[in-house]
C-alpha cells in the first residue's frame, strides 16, 4: 500500500514529466499528436518504475533515442532502477542492455556520418542520464540497508547487554541475600536465644524478664524480616504466596510474615513501644479500603522509621501514630512532642528518611518531614489507593532503582531516543526479537551491502571524472572547431591561405563534421574551411556555419549559413 505522501509525490511527478515530454516533442517538431502521445507514455510509465523498475528504464532509454522528451523519465527511471534491481550482477545486465541500446539508436539515428570521436563523446554524453542516477540511486539504496543492519546490530547489542546486567542483578541478588544470611542471621538468632534464655532466669524481675520478652519479640520479628527479604533478593519478586496470588485474604501479602509488614502489622509496632514504656496513642480514622502490598509495606516502613527515630531523638516524649482512610488515599503519620531530656547521641545518616521518600514515589505517594510548633517532630506520608493507569498501586520491587552499572555508563544511556533510560531502548525501537534472527541469519547478505556501498561510491568517483574529463575534451575540441562572427568578419577575400589559416583554428574537430550538407554550393576547383559559431542560430535546432574556400593559395569565397543541428 502506498502512503499518502508517495501517492502525492507520484501525482505531481507523472504530469511535470508528460509536460516536459510533450514540450520536447514540440520543440523538434515531432508534431502535436506525435507529442501528446509521448507525454501519455511517459506519464504511464513513471509510476510503473516501482514494480518494473528495469522494463521501465529499457523502455525509456528506447524512448530517449527517439524523442529527446524521453529524457527526464530516464533520469527518473535509472534512480528507480538503482534503487530496486536486486542482485549486482542483474543490475549491471540491466544498464548495461539499456546503456547499448539508447547508444546505438542514437548513432543510427541522429548520427548520418558517425566517427569515433563522435560515438565516445555521444557515449560519455548518454552516461549523465542513464548511468549516474542509477549509482547514486544504489548507492543511497545499499547505504540505507546498511543502516539499518547496523540499527539491528545495535538492537541486538543491548539486547545482549540487557541480558548481561539481569544476570549481574540476579548474581548480585544472591550474593547479598547468601551474606545477610550468613551474617545477619547468625547474630539474630544468638540475640534470641540468649533472650529466650534470660526470659526464664528466676533472678530477674518481672520488669527486667517483661523487656528482656520485648527484646526476644523483636529479635524473632527481624530473623521474619530478615527471611523475607532474602527470599525475595534469591528468588525475586513477585513470588505467589500460598493462594497463588501472592496476597491474603486481607490483601497484605502471603501470609503472616507479609501481613505483619502491612498496615495491619502497625499494631504491633504500637504494641512494641508501648512495652518499651513509651507513651504511643494510635488513631485510625475512615473506612478501610484494600491496598496492594507494597502500598501497604510502604506505609508499615513509615510507622517503623517515625517510631524509631521518636526513640533515638526524643526519649520519654509522647508519640501518637494516625492511620487515616481518606476519600483518595491512605495517610499514615507519626508525631511525637519535644524531649524534655536529649537523645541518646545514637549516630543517623538521614537514609531511611531518604528510601521512605524513594518507596513513597513507587506506589505514587509521597512523604513529608518537619518539625512542628511545639518543638517536636513529624513524619506523614500520603499514599493512593491505585496507581496512575487505574490498577492497585502494585510497582514490581524491581524496578531497577538498585543499578550494579554507572549511571552515566548506564547501556541505556546509548539509545538517543531516550537520553534518561526510562524505556527499553529495544522494545520501543523494534518491538519483537525477530530483527535480530534475521540479522544473525544474514551474514553473506550484510558483506555484499557493504561492498555494493564501495562499488557504488567507486563507480560515482569514476562517472564523475570521466565527465569532467569529457567537459575537457569537449571544450578543446570547440576551439578548434568554432570562432566569434567578429572573426568571420576580419577575413577577407584575396588574403593567402596560409595568412587566414593562421588567424583562425584548424578545424580538424568532429563537432564540424557533416556541416557542409546545408551549405551553398561552393566555387569549382577550391578547398574549403567550414567553422562553427560561438553563437546560436536563429531557432534552437539551427546551428549556424563559418565557410572559407581557398583556389591557388588565396581565399576566394567565404559564406555564413545554418544547417540542422
Amino acid at each position: 500500500m502506498w502512503s499518502a505522501r508517495r501517492i502525492a509525490g507520484e501525482s505531481l511527478l507523472s504530469p511535470v514529466l508528460a509536460l516536459l515530454a510533450v514540450q520536447g516533442g514540440l520543440l523538434e517538431n515531432h508534431g502535436t499528436a506525435q507529442a501528446v502521445a509521448a507525454g501519455v507514455g511517459v506519464a504511464l510509465l513513471s509510476p510503473l518504475r516501482r514494480v518494473l523498475p528495469a522494463t521501465v528504464l529499457l523502455v525509456a532509454a528506447v524512448g530517449c533515442a527517439v524523442a529527446s522528451g524521453f529524457t527526464p523519465l530516464v533520469f527518473v527511471a535509472s534512480w528507480s532502477a538503482g534503487r530496486r534491481i536486486e542482485g549486482l550482477g542483474r543490475a549491471a545486465g540491466v544498464f548495461t542492455v539499456a546503456y547499448t541500446l539508447s547508444l546505438g539508436l542514437s548513432v543510427v539515428w541522429e548520427l548520418p556520418h558517425p566517427t569515433v570521436p563522435m560515438v565516445a563523446f555521444a557515449g560519455l554524453l548518454l552516461l549523465v542520464p542513464m548511468v549516474l542516477p542509477g549509482l547514486a540511486g544504489r548507492y543511497w539504496s545499499q547505504r540505507r540497508t546498511l543502516a539499518q543492519t547496523l540499527g539491528e546490530y545495535n538492537a541486538q547489542l543491548l539486547r545482549e547487554r540487557a541480558m548481561i546486567a539481569g544476570h549481574a542483578r540476579i548474581r548480585e541478588r544472591q550474593r547479598i541475600a547468601q551474606d545477610m544470611h550468613d551474617s545477619l542471621g547468625h547474630q539474630l538468632a544468638l540475640i534470641a536465644v540468649h533472650t529466650g534464655a534470660l526470659e526464664v532466669d528466676r533472678a530477674l524481675t518481672d520488669q527486667q524478664r517483661e523487656a528482656v520478652g520485648v527484646l526476644r519479640e523483636a529479635s524473632v520479628a527481624a530473623m521474619r524480616e530478615l527471611r523475607d527479604v532474602v527470599g525475595v533478593l534469591r528468588d525475586g519478586p513477585g513470588t505467589p504466596g500460598p493462594d497463588g496470588t501472592g496476597q491474603d485474604a486481607e490483601g497484605y501479602g502471603d501470609g503472616a510474615g507479609t501481613q505483619a509488614r502491612g498496615v495491619a502489622g502497625v499494631d504491633s509496632l504500637v504494641d512494641a513501644s508501648r512495652a518499651a514504656g513509651t507513651a504511643v496513642e494510635l488513631r485510625r480514622t475512615g473506612d478501610v479500603r484494600p491496598l496492594a502490598p507494597s502500598a501497604g509495606h510502604t506505609a508499615y516502613r513509615v510507622v517503623q522509621e517515625g517510631l524509631t527515630n521518636a526513640h533515638k531523638h526524643a526519649p520519654g516524649a509522647p508519640i501518637m501514630v494516625g492511620v487515616r482512610y481518606e476519600p483518595d488515599s491512605l495517610v499514615v503519620e507519626v508525631a511525637n512532642g519535644p524531649s524534655a531530656e536529649p537523645g541518646g547521641g545514637v549516630p543517623s545518616g538521614r537514609q531511611g528518611l531518604t528510601g521512605l521518600g524513594e518507596r513513597a514515589r513507587l506506589v505514587g505517594g509521597m512523604v513529608h518531614a518537619g518539625p512542628t510548633a511545639d518543638g517536636g517532630f513529624r513524619l506523614a506520608a500520603v499514599l493512593p489507593y491505585t496507581s496512575p493507569g487505574g490498577g492497585l498501586a502494585n510497582p514490581s520491587h524491581d524496578d531497577g532503582t538498585t543499578t550494579f552499572v554507572a549511571p552515566t555508563d548506564d547501556f541505556r544511556a546509548q539509545n538517543p531516543a531516550d537520553p534518561l533510560g526510562e524505556s527499553d531502548p529495544v522494545i520501543d525501537r523494534h518491538g519483537l526479537p525477530k530483527e535480530l534472527a534475521r540479522v544473525m541469519s544474514r551474514d553473506k547478505n550484510r558483506k555484499g551491502i557493504a561492498i555494493g556501498c564501495g562499488v557504488a561510491a567507486l563507480g560515482v568517483v569514476v562517472l564523475v571524472t570521466a565527465v569532467v574529463v569529457g567537459g575537457i575534451f569537449l571544450m578543446r575540441e570547440a576551439d578548434k572547431a568554432m570562432i566569434e562572427p567578429k572573426q568571420y568578419e576580419a577575413v577577407t577575400i584575396g588574403q593567402t591561405e596560409a595568412e587566414v589559416r593562421g588567424q583562425l583554428p584548424s578545424g580538424d574537430s568532429f563537432l564540424n563534421s557533416g556541416m557542409a550538407k546545408d551549405a551553398p554550393p561552393a566555387p569549382e576547383g577550391t578547398t574549403c574551411l567550414v567553422l562553427l559559431s560561438t553563437e546560436l542560430g536563429s531557432s534552437w535546432d539551427k546551428e549556424p556555419v563559418f565557410r572559407f574556400c581557398f583556389k591557388d593559395g588565396k581565399l576566394v569565397d567565404k559564406a555564413t549559413f545554418e544547417t540542422e543541428a
